[in-house]
């Protein structure tokens, strides 16, 4: 049997028990399929050291198992990002804010969105990233990066309207903002 060959038997009999294994241990079916296949990419890369028979199975959850540590790591230094940007946020807008500030609403309507909606707003907006950039920033998929950021977008527009923020009375002053340029 040639390397391809034993690398589909392996994932063949192994994809169900190692998807159900992450799929206890994540939050989402994408953080469950994406934490699968890196076990499985890196099954591919480290082939020689997969052990031959059950073994392989055991090994694979061992990777698996590392694969979510990794995650929860990055997710982890994430947050602490994201809490330490939304303080210097927070801090900036207060120093900045002057009574009658026509923006005041629309960052009141940014400082109430959760950390996560103001960490992509702010990478598509200030660092003028694509929502395929965002992906590598965030190590998620492109398509959780475009949806995570039209739902942000979509909340921060709730918001604005919550505070009685007339968009087309700013005009494109509160478009840029809506990117993330406040």
């Amino acid at each position: 049997m040639d390397r391809k060959q034993r690398f589909e038997v392996i994932y063949v009999a192994h994809y169900a028990d190692i998807l159900a294994y992450v799929r206890r241990r994540t939050e989402s079916p994408e953080d469950a399929a994406d934490a699968l296949a890196e076990t499985f990419a890196t099954a591919w890369r480290r082939f020689d050291d997969v052990p031959e028979g059950r073994d392989a199975r055991l090994w694979l959850f061992g990777v698996a198992r590392r694969v979510l540590a990794n995650g929860r790591r990055a997710e982890s230094r994430r947050s602490e990002l994201v809490e330490r940007l939304g303080q210097q946020l927070a801090l900036w807008v207060a120093e900045s804010a002057q009574p009658g500030d026509e923006l005041r609403g629309v960052r009141e309507a940014f400082g109430r969105l959760s950390p996560g909606d103001r960490e992509i707003l702010a990478l598509a907006g200030w660092e003028g990233l694509s929502a395929d950039e965002i992906a590598a920033v965030l190590g998620c998929t492109r398509g959780n990066a475009r949806l995570r950021l039209h739902r942000a977008r979509k909340r921060l527009a709730k918001q604005l309207a919550a505070r009685g923020v007339d968009v087309t009375r700013i005009g494109l002053r509160a478009v840029a903002m809506t990117k993330g340029a406040l």
